[in-house]
């Protein structure tokens, strides 16, 4: 994250939401001789019915304190979701600047318990993507989901995890959106520090969508991966908060072929070496959380 990006949140955000919306989107005719990607700053300051002078010193850093009705005309011009719009006003939110403590992300030991009873394929993981604690049918569906790995970089840098979701691309701007609202206005968090510049980086995909500023929440939902043993599943995705980290489960439709693989794999899983890494006592911190 750059310093000029961690200091002006909002501004940030304006300006690239800005230059995603179109003239035609906005209402407005095309025209010629357009400059810059998407609105000007004039023409997003008379949407909203507020002063140029003042819309550039939000965009700038140097109004940090816009009112709520400001916030919400613009969220109306610049064509934000639910949670766009939720995440605009989070930014421009009063905080404390003051640093805040982070605690260390520990998986209860209850969860180990519930990991070790379910046929499934589960794993924990952190605010950054990072695998705290899986089962072996979680290893067995993706070795990139033993303890230690994070999910994110696996998905942008490891060839084998692109290979293994149908929609790669989609996956990628999901992942990364989401990322976005986690950090929120907690941008001197040191495990997002790394991981944001790890990623740029490293990766072109990772910049291009980052300065996008997208922004969306990655909850259930169903995906379909390609395993290189049993071939296509198709398995929902539901993630369930525990304390201060969350449960992620794969599930298949009952009876049906996805569920015959995942069978399989299971039965496959149980000939191997099993990987003891997912058992950690549950008091030890992932190395990677701050």
């Amino acid at each position: 994250m750059k310093d000029e990006e961690s200091d002006n949140q909002l501004g940030s955000y304006l300006r690239a939401r800005r230059e995603l919306i179109s003239p035609a989107q906005a209402g407005l005719p095309p025209g010629g001789n357009r400059r810059v990607p998407g609105l000007r700053r004039e023409e997003v300051a008379l949407l909203a019915g507020i002063s140029p002078d003042y819309y550039l010193r939000l965009e700038r850093g140097r109004d940090k304190n816009p009112s709520p009705q400001v916030l919400e005309s613009l969220a109306r011009v610049l064509n934000l979701d639910d949670v766009e719009r939720t995440y605009l006003l989070g930014l421009a939110a009063a905080r404390p600047r003051t640093p805040r403590r982070k605690r260390p992300e520990h998986v209860p030991a209850r969860v180990y318990q519930l990991l070790a009873h379910l046929q499934i394929p589960a794993f924990v993981e952190g605010r950054a993507f990072d695998v705290l604690a899986s089962n072996p049918m979680a290893v067995a569906l993706s070795p990139r989901l033993r303890p230690g790995e994070n999910r994110l970089l696996s998905l942008l840098l490891d060839p084998e995890e692109q290979a293994f979701h149908q929609d790669w691309t989609k996956a990628t701007a999901d992942f990364i959106a989401t990322l976005r609202t986690t950090i929120g206005d907690d941008t001197g968090n040191p495990r997002f520090v790394e991981l944001v510049g790890e990623l740029a980086l490293s990766s072109q995909r990772f910049r291009t969508l980052w300065a996008r500023h997208d922004v969306r929440n990655l909850d259930g939902g169903t995906t379909t991966v390609h395993h290189p043993v049993v071939g296509e599943l198709r398995l929902h995705r539901d993630k369930l908060p525990i304390d201060d980290v969350i449960l992620v489960v794969y599930y298949p439709d009952k009876d049906n072929d996805s569920d015959e693989k995942l069978q399989l794999l299971a039965a496959l899983s149980h000939t191997e070496p099993t990987d003891t890494a997912h058992n950690r006592p549950a008091d030890t911190p992932h190395p990677k959380t701050p």
